[in-house]
């Protein structure tokens, strides 16, 4: 059973990525919902993919449900539509786009296909997760780990937030400070 490997970037920083392996016979719903974990949103909206290409340029859509609006194509529905299906290319693009109101958008590239399945994995699943995914709903709780580690990492205390400023190395810049000041004085000689 072939296992297929899509990278799904978000499309406003192509650095915050998962990689998710599913089945070749699994469908559009289940790597929508993996997509949807593997990101930390909810499910409560609407959601479509679009078959793509190198541009990144809308084709054929592959969507939850059929919405209240006009379609070029009848669209396919997710449930009903294996993800095998609509890949024509080693290297084949989707857009997907969740929740219109705010309108997520996400690049899905296929990166790698294998032949085996790995026995420890239940597909479909996130087998990678580079850079910290956005809000879905604003800014992330101040008790998340990943924010605490950030807050460590930059020196975001809040203190140091009101000047701009962190406080490492206040106390040798000041005792310098004075120092070079009364050398100043001293080594000037009136020029």
């Amino acid at each position: 059973m072939a296992i297929l490997r899509f990278r799904i970037y978000w499309e406003d920083d192509d650095s915050v990525y998962r990689d998710i392996a599913i089945k070749h016979t699994q469908s559009f719903f289940d790597l929508h919902s993996c997509i949807l974990k593997s990101y930390e949103f909810d499910s409560k909206h609407k959601a479509t993919f679009y078959r793509s290409n190198d541009n990144w340029l809308r084709g054929r859509e592959i969507s939850l449900e059929k919405y209240d609006k006009e379609y070029k194509a009848e669209p396919l529905l997710m449930a009903d539509t294996p993800v095998s299906s609509e890949i024509t290319n080693p290297n084949q693009k989707f857009v997907y786009e969740y929740d219109f109101n705010k309108f997520w958008r996400f690049m899905v590239e296929l990166i790698n296909v294998d032949k085996e399945e790995n026995k420890k994995l239940t597909y479909p699943c996130c087998v990678r997760t580079e850079g910290i995914a956005p809000s879905q709903y604003g800014t992330k709780g101040l008790v998340d780990s990943r924010l605490a580690e950030m807050e460590e990492k930059y020196d975001l205390q809040p203190e140091a937030m009101r000047d701009g400023f962190g406080e490492e190395g206040e106390d040798e810049e000041a005792a310098g400070g004075e120092e070079e000041e009364t050398t100043t004085d001293e080594s000037n000689d009136g020029f």
